[in-house]
């Protein structure tokens, strides 16, 4: 599917392997830069009077720890310091992380528009380290953008280029990898695939000593200063107006004079003996196991007689269906406690999702039985069409694209793809090849490790349309690299030379038109297109060549607007299809299979009749961006043309 329409989903950050984690380190490697963590389900310290490093982190669906950024962190630790168990608007630092705060009081983050929740942790390090110092080291990824390492791994890289080593190995850290100082880049050990590295410097982390701050519970109402006034802090703080309120009042019917207001929020409600709470979502997974308990309140330091904790919010770091389980039977709701009906978290009801979903969360954890009516499914398919109602799109030859394994021409040696798009630099200046690294006045990083017929390391060459300079062995280097079609496109500004194909395995694309409406087209019909690719064996331009792929959820359903720009949209991915670019072999960012298809950065609606998950209609941007994407990859109108 797309992402326009959308959010831009968890932070997201491709992972560089798959392994499975810290394993012993070999001899002579650099040292791992591990340091204290954090209890799950609760905020970290480092030994008394010992300063470290704070980075706090996030795990991703791959299991792996994810730092946040140095002003990220800072941001966190100055909240921190205010009310340990408050709440960090992410997007006051990061515009890209708006939609996301961290409950620090569950450490977990949570995503208002989705309601999607991911455990945090706040670890150390050595002040010595890399995160001390401000230095990131980061990978190239297939979008030719720059991903962070782990902490871990960026730590240990460091290390080892401090000690000036020539290269390093990563499958002490479960991955296999290996880094190359001289030329910046990592290669994957089986596929010898490469990718740029590069080291840059940053603000450095925050430093802390000694314990934290002492725990406050959120006050109700109560406001230290002027409050901000952007969208997030409104939501949340009419979120916890909103949660107190209705706890607070829960509390009041049940046990009159009993609750002391201060810790309206920091405790927990407690049933009467015989009694129990109900986390009851309809639409989620499973319903809360009841939790027995003496009646009255406690304050949050204290526990239940008999050695049964309070149930707090630090119960989310554990499934709902985990919280009580073995305390009692399954509860029901106390007689005259109403649930709280919230609506469906989409745009149609009268609470706004993200202060729905955020209520109920809390409610949830709070103890109260909250009520979340099933959210709607998305219209995925048109209803059925006759076969005599599909007609061909006007203005569009055919019905049908077949590819096949295309093999590549050796007509032209790499070489000579080289020279054909560049020009000869007598004296370059004293800059970056941003290749290599290294100064387009020294030689190339690939010397002697790239055999050049001809080229010699020193020569710099100037790509003709953008102007940007390289070492022509480190172009050499690049163009080996890839997909070796013919064709190069400039690392720096992503100009293309020559007609740009892909890797897509072979397949079937479809495309017609059915008599039914998109919304937000109402008065056009639509276009159909339906991919279809098997499973087969990659070939050598592929990960792991000679090793099987999957294909998952094909044929695959996608949607235009029969109109104008439609139209021309539907041609220019028919001439994307013929050329490899719409799907790929590799790791898919929804399940985490590697070796399977993926769409490859040219996004399509896969939803028909509805939005909701930021696939489908309406989105009056979508045909642009995707013109745009096309663009990207060398498919353009005048290709139309030709």
């Amino acid at each position: 599917g797309g992402r326009f329409g959308g959010a831009l989903g968890e932070p997201h950050v491709p992972v560089p392997g798959h392994g499975t984690g810290l394993s012993r380190r070999t001899p002579g490697m650099a040292r791992q830069g591990s340091g204290a963590m954090m209890a799950s389900g609760g905020l970290g310290f480092p030994p008394q009077n010992l300063a470290r490093v704070v980075v706090w982190e996030w795990l991703n669906e791959h299991g792996r720890w994810r730092p946040y950024s140095a002003a990220v962190c800072h941001h966190i630790e100055n909240v921190l310091k205010e009310d340990a168990r408050g709440s960090v608007v992410l997007g006051q630092v990061d515009v890209q992380l708006a939609p996301y705060i961290i409950d620090l009081q569950s450490m977990h983050q949570f995503r208002q528009d989705t309601g999607t929740m991911r455990p945090v942790r706040r670890n150390f390090y050595d002040p010595s380290s890399a995160p001390g110092k401000g230095i990131v080291w980061e990978w190239e990824n297939d979008n030719s953008s720059w991903t962070p390492y782990d902490m871990d791994i960026c730590i240990t890289i460091q290390n080892a280029y401090e000690k000036q080593h020539p290269w390093l190995d990563l499958s002490s850290l479960g991955f296999c990898y290996l880094i190359y100082f001289s030329s910046m880049s990592q290669m994957n050990r089986q596929t010898q695939r490469k990718r740029r590295l590069r080291r840059r410097m940053d603000l450095a982390y925050p430093l802390t000593m000694g314990s934290i701050p002492k725990s406050q519970s959120w006050p109700v109402g109560a406001s230290t200063g002027t409050p901000c006034s952007c969208p997030q802090c409104l939501l949340v703080n009419s979120t916890r107006a909103a949660s107190n309120a209705i706890l607070a009042s829960q509390r009041r019917k049940l046990y009159p004079g009993a609750v002391r207001q201060s810790n309206t929020f920091a405790g927990a409600a407690l049933w009467p003996v015989g009694t129990g709470t109900t986390a009851a979502v309809t639409g989620g997974t499973a319903k809360g196991e009841g939790l027995r308990a003496p009646s009255g309140a406690f304050a949050p330091s204290q526990s239940v007689p008999g050695g049964v904790p309070l149930p707090g919010l630090n119960n989310l770091n554990r499934p709902g269906t985990q919280r009580g389980a073995g305390l009692g039977a399954r509860a029901t709701v106390p007689p005259g406690v109403p649930a709280l009906p919230v609506k469906n978290l989409n745009s149609t009801g009268p609470v706004h999702p993200a202060l729905a979903g955020m209520t109920g969360i809390l409610m949830c954890a709070a103890g109260l039985p909250v009520c979340l009516t099933r959210a709607p499914k998305p219209i995925l398919h048109p209803p059925p069409v006759s076969k005599s109602d599909i007609k061909p799109v006007p203005g569009v030859n055919g019905i049908c694209r077949k590819t096949k394994k295309k093999h590549l021409k050796k007509s032209k040696t790499p070489e000579d793809v080289v020279r054909r798009y560049i020009q000869k630099v007598k004296n370059p200046p004293d800059e970056d090849c941003t290749i290599c690294m290294e100064r387009l006045v020294t030689s190339s990083g690939y010397e002697g490790v790239l055999s050049h017929r001809g080229i010699k390391p020193e020569l710099v060459g100037r790509l003709g349309k953008c102007g940007h300079m390289y070492h022509l062995l480190c172009l050499l280097a690049m163009y080996n690299n890839g997909n070796k079609d013919g064709s190069l496109q400039c690392p720096t500004c992503k100009a293309i030379y020559g007609e740009k194909t892909g890797t897509q395995p072979p397949g079937k694309m479809e495309f017609h038109l059915i008599p039914h409406s998109l919304p937000g087209y109402t008065d056009s019909k639509t276009i159909r297109i339906v991919y279809d690719i098997p499973t087969g064996i990659q070939g050598p331009e592929h990960p792991n060549p000679g090793k099987k792929f999957t294909a998952r959820g094909f044929p695959r359903h996608c949607y235009l607007p029969d109109n104008e720009k439609g139209r021309k949209v539907l041609k220019l991915l028919i001439v994307a299809w013929d050329r490899r670019l719409i799907f790929t072999i590799g790791t898919s960012n929804t399940t985490g299979e590697s070796d399977t298809v993926v769409w490859n950065e040219i996004h399509h609606k896969t939803e028909f009749g509805s939005n909701l998950t930021g696939h489908g209609y309406p989105d009056p941007n979508y045909l642009d961006n995707v013109l745009a994407e096309l663009l990207a990859q060398g498919v353009s109108e005048a290709t139309l043309k030709d």
